[in-house]
């Protein structure tokens, strides 16, 4: 199956206007992992996993199926960067102490994927999933953005995204010392970068290339009105599952 890349023509946006993620999910993680010598993010997008990665380390590989996303990406001295697929890598056997996948399991082949990740992991190692699911601003503006991303940008989600609604829940997750977690990123934005934010989905951007419009234009002028001139928290649900591969 061909792999899917639904985020090289939007790369920019991309790295500027996408959440990162909480300090409580990595005060979660980092403990449940014995070594520190060698991690590898999966689908790294700009990087932002392995800048934080880079800080507990020796050293961070860090790949990506969009050479555009790895343009963007954070660099540091001990992130090494590399065009790959989660399938299929260049690294020799037994080399990770930890492996992360930030909102990008539901694009991989789960079976060659798991297949990777044990070939490639060192025994003991830990691997961690996470994703974050659809943003809640208020009572007023919820009810827009979940018809928007339900009905009107329904058509144009890739199959693969609902699995982020049910947090993984149909993927298989083979593995020792299951723990999982929930967290949420809170951070206050104007209704410009929010509307920016939602140009950055796969479905607008897969909406724009085939009817030549901007999706977000549909509700822009909705969105504004309800949000007004200043600012509003946004709020992002993350779920995180990590388990020890044996």
């Amino acid at each position: 199956m061909p792999a899917l890349d639904r985020f090289s023509a939007q790369a920019a946006d991309y790295a500027r206007y996408r959440i990162d993620y909480p300090a409580e999910l990595y005060t979660w993680l980092l403990p449940q992992v014995v070594a520190r010598e060698r991690a590898w993010d999966c689908a790294t997008g700009n990087g932002q996993v392995a800048a934080v990665l880079a800080d507990s380390f020796i050293r961070v590989d860090a790949t990506d199926l969009s050479a555009n996303q790895l343009a963007q990406a954070i660099l540091r001295s001990n992130i090494h960067y590399q065009t790959a697929r989660a399938e299929h890598t260049p690294f020799p056997a037994q080399r990770f102490d930890l492996i992360t996948v930030a909102q990008g399991v539901h694009w991989f082949e789960p079976a060659a994927y798991h297949a990777e990740v044990r070939r490639v992991a060192r025994y003991g190692a830990v691997l961690a999933e996470w994703g974050y699911g659809l943003v809640q601003i208020s009572p007023a503006i919820d009810p827009l953005i979940q018809q928007f991303y339900r009905d009107t940008m329904g058509p144009y989600w890739d199959a693969n995204r609902w699995h982020i609604d049910d947090e993984y829940a149909r993927i298989p997750f083979p593995f020792a010392e299951v723990r999982r977690a929930h967290f949420a990123v809170r951070r206050l934005w104007s209704a410009e970068w929010f509307l920016q934010y939602l140009r950055t989905w796969s479905s607008v951007a897969k909406y724009q290339q085939e009817r030549g419009e901007d999706a977000v234009g549909l509700i822009a002028a909705a969105v504004a009105q309800w949000w007004g001139s200043g600012e509003r928290e946004v709020v992002f649900p993350v779920f995180a599952r990590a388990g020890r591969v044996e």
